[in-house]
């Protein structure tokens, strides 16, 4: 009788462990939701505020190009090709803005501070946002490689997750927080 007492409790804290670690699963794979959504805002913006400042007529009309076509792709980027749209991006914002002068030159027009205010806080935040979502897939990653998330199938059907790399590397007189 006593045998079987034991065997009893020790399923039931099994089955609490268990249960933890499958809620705990359940909030990272949560936590990953809401990093993808706002790494997906801050991408957006920051696609947003380039095109905005590529249809404004202050840049040159090469740069203006370059960068327009740039962030109409990563607006545009199917879910399997983002990353590429976005490094590209990141790229031409290097491309264009790589130099003080034409910094500058958009600084000097009307409306220039304010939009190259947007676009530098925009290219702040896409590294935040994507380390805090790339965060979130490692610690879940991690979880879900241990053996009773694997037998039990405690991750359910959620598919595995998957970090977010890109190239994200800001202009670097856009990146210098004392340029602004």
């Amino acid at each position: 009788m006593t045998t079987l007492i034991w065997i009893a409790a020790a399923l039931v804290v099994i089955g609490v462990y268990l249960s933890w670690t499958a809620g705990r699963l359940d909030r990272l794979h949560s936590r990953i939701d809401a990093a993808r959504a706002a790494l997906d805002a801050q991408l957006l913006r920051r696609a947003s505020v380039a095109q905005e400042l590529a249809t404004a007529g202050i840049l040159d009309p090469a740069a203006s190009i370059v960068l327009y076509q740039a962030a109409h792709a990563a607006r545009q980027a199917e879910e399997e090709h983002r990353e590429v749209a976005e490094s590209e991006l990141s790229q031409a914002l290097r491309a264009v803005f790589g130099e003080a002068p034409q910094v500058e030159a958009v600084r000097q027009a009307p409306g220039g501070e304010e939009s190259l205010g947007e676009l530098t806080q925009a290219v702040r935040r896409v590294p935040m946002a994507r380390r805090f979502h790339n965060d979130a897939v490692r610690a879940a990653r991690a979880l879900r490689r241990h053996r009773k998330v694997r037998w039990f199938r405690l991750a359910g059907h959620a598919p595995f997750p998957m970090a977010f790399e890109m190239d994200d590397e800001p202009p670097a007189v856009l990146g210098d927080r004392s340029g602004h």
